[in-house]
Formats: structure tokens, C-alpha cells, sequence
């Protein structure tokens, strides 16, 4: 599990492509601290494992899922990606609980200025828009943000500097795509209600049933 909170950006060394798969070689500073084979570190929002690590970079497969479900396939040597080890018992929360599994690829479709912050406006696929409330939280590009407003199909984030500087959201332009995961909270209360609906419609005891099943 991740925060959201950005560690720092890393950067794209080399791509070593298969068939339907890729190794990514990313250079960075602050995750390599500690960082071993088999940890988690959330590359744009994707959980990706540590497959080695040489000098300040590490290397992480992709698998075809991965690439078809992300952006991660769409990354050259020179992309810059956030970067997020895995939450420790003794982080502190201040994004929200991030799985690392992503919704779904989303355009980003209007960016607009208002003073400091920087609205982003984020077209998402109709069936994940019911896991978002305003004032809830979403990761774009494994960044923690708060829902500002939601039209029928578009959500919009307002951006802080500190944001702005230490991601790389503020270097996405109308038209590109991000990474998009709902709050994981939100599809377990879908889940967990919908085995609930289907227990109560199945679990009808009466006298028929009593008197059926030998009962009476």
C-alpha cells in the first residue's frame, strides 16, 4: 500500500522491451534508500517490484497487463515518473490509502489557473465515475488528491505549488493521459454491499421454506 504523497521524480534510463512486456531501468535518489529486491515502489501510481538495483537506479518489469491497463507503456527514455516507496507501519497518512492498482488510463482534457492553484480536469470512463464523491480522493499519477468537482463524466483536482513542484502534474498538458485509481475504500464498500443485497435475497426463510426442508 502507498500514501500518495510523491517521494521524489525519477527519470527513465532504458527500456528493455519483450513480446508483450518491458523492464524499466529509473534513476532516483530518495527511494533507493533502503530499497531491496522485492520492495514496492509506486512508478505514476503503478505498483511495480524491484527487480535489482545498481548505483541509483533500479530495474521493474511490466507485464502486458500492466502496459495495457497504464501509461507505463507509453514512456520513453528521458520520461520523468512519481515515485512513492510502500507505507511502513509508522508513516504517516497524509494522502490516502493507494493500492497501486489502477482504474483506468484517463485524458486529461482542460487546465485552467486560478492564482496559485492549477485546476486539472480529468475524463474518466463512465462505470469508475460512481466511486467518486466530491471532497473524496483519487490518485492520479500515484499523487494523493482531493475531488474538487465532478460533471457526468470528468472529475477536477486544484493543485498546490508543493504539488506542482515536487510531481509531475504540473508538466502534463490538455490531451495527456494519467494514470487514474479510485479510492479503494470505496470499491470495497461496492463489493461488500453487493454480497449483502444477494445474501438477503437468497437467504428468504419462511414457513414454506421451514415446511419444505423438513422443518415442520
Amino acid at each position: 500500500m502507498f500514501t500518495g504523497i510523491i517521494e521524489e521524480i525519477g527519470v527513465i534510463q532504458s527500456i528493455s522491451r519483450g513480446t508483450k512486456s518491458s523492464r524499466l531501468t529509473i534513476s532516483a535518489n530518495k527511494v533507493l534508500h533502503d530499497l531491496k529486491y522485492g520492495d514496492s515502489v509506486a512508478t505514476d501510481g503503478v505498483c511495480l517490484t524491484v527487480a535489482t538495483i545498481d548505483g541509483n537506479t533500479f530495474t521493474a518489469d511490466v507485464m502486458a497487463q500492466t502496459l495495457r491497463n497504464s501509461t507505463l507503456g507509453d514512456l520513453t527514455i528521458g520520461s520523468r515518473v512519481n515515485l512513492e516507496r510502500a507505507l511502513q507501519l509508522s508513516t504517516r497518512l497524509g494522502g490516502h490509502l493507494v493500492s497501486g492498482h489502477i482504474d483506468c488510463k484517463a485524458k486529461i482534457t482542460n487546465i485552467r489557473h486560478e492564482d496559485i492553484a492549477r485546476w486539472v480536469t480529468v475524463e474518466v470512463p463512465q462505470e469508475t465515475m460512481r466511486y467518486l464523491i466530491e471532497k473524496g480522493s483519487v490518485a492520479v499519477d500515484g499523487i494523493s488528491l482531493t475531488v474538487a468537482t465532478l460533471e457526468e463524466q470528468t472529475f477536477s483536482v486544484s493543485t498546490i505549488p508543493v504539488t506542482q513542484e515536487d510531481t509531475t502534474l504540473s508538466k502534463k498538458k490538455e490531451g495527456d493521459w494519467v494514470n487514474v485509481e479510485m479510492d479503494v475504500l470505496a470499491k470495497y464498500t461496492e463489493r461488500l454491499l453487493g454480497f449483502k443485497e444477494k445474501e438477503t435475497t437468497s437467504s428468504k426463510v419462511d414457513m414454506k421454506f421451514l415446511s419444505e426442508n423438513g422443518f415442520l
